[in-house]
């Protein structure tokens, strides 16, 4: 094992513990940047370690709180495992240069760290938002909403299997969406239990393609775990009204970093041609 990495596990599990922000928008981005892994390996391995560490908590929320609506998680995952498998299927089998799948895989992972950092600074207001609805337990859309749950379930699983983030801070912005009238703790447990499943078909999907370093991780499971368990301990004694909006900005940053070839190709194509 390399003390680096468990050093690393550790430092993101205390974020995670502190904050309930997902490991994948802080474990990713470090792994790439810092110790210089291919997008494809980071995001594989990281999907595993979500899918493993997210585990204790989704126990914890069934037997001691119940607040995981397992119906609504099916809804999710009926979009969301074929979207992974999908995605799993086209890196496997559709002829794409691997430098293509390395940049799209770069492109998707600034794009989903762009949109957690936008849920986590809007997350208190789209709450008192969700809580002043007019709209009717438990849906907004009526007999849509089982339409709804499955689609945002399966644009999730898009997001996740190419990114590694968006199953925790971007699915729980989308359930308080999708059922404003859904107690908070209902909501992150639901979705907790969502992200299980989705990461476990993910990260087992990108092991079948090679993309998934063991040793790397466990020792990020070496450390992320204690650092899990003492940031939830730490976590009443730390404002989040300063440690969200600064782990907001970081991540904002760091998806501005991976997603900048997209934003700049976008970016020529609406200058307009000059006309002679």
């Amino acid at each position: 094992m390399n003390y680096a990495y468990i050093v690393s596990g550790l430092s993101v599990g205390l974020l995670v513990g502190l904050t309930g922000v997902g490991g994948g928008s802080l474990m990713t981005p470090l792994l790439v940047f810092l110790f210089g892994f291919a997008p494809t390996t980071a995001v594989g391995t990281d999907l595993l370690f979500a899918a493993i560490t997210k585990t204790s908590g989704v126990i914890v929320h069934h037997r001691s709180h119940g607040s995981v609506v397992w119906k609504i998680v099916g809804k999710l995952c009926l979009g969301s495992i074929p979207a992974a498998l999908a995605v799993i299927f086209g890196l496997e089998y559709l002829d794409v240069p691997k430098e293509t799948i390395t940049a799209i895989m770069s492109n998707a992972l600034g794009v989903a760290l762009i949109l957690t950092s936008t849920a986590l600074f809007l997350r208190n207001k789209l709450m008192k938002a969700a809580l002043e609805s007019d709209s009717h337990y438990p849906g907004r859309f009526d007999r849509f909403q089982g339409t709804a749950t499955v689609f945002v379930g399966l644009i999730l699983g898009v997001l996740v299997t190419f990114s590694s983030v968006g199953a925790g801070a971007l699915g729980t912005v989308a359930l308080f969406f999708l059922y404003p009238r859904m107690p908070s703790l209902r909501i992150v447990g639901t979705d907790l239990a969502h992200a299980i499943p989705l990461t476990a078909v993910a990260g087992l999907g990108h092991w079948h393609l090679g993309n998934v370093d063991l040793t790397l991780l466990a020792s990020l499971l070496v450390g992320s775990l204690p650092g899990i368990w003492v940031g939830s301990h730490l976590s009443a004694k730390v404002p989040e009204y300063i440690l969200r909006p600064l782990l907001a900005s970081v991540l904002m940053l760091i998806g501005l970093k991976f997603a900048w070839p997209l934003l700049t190709a976008l970016q020529l194509s609406l200058v307009p041609l000059p006309i002679y």
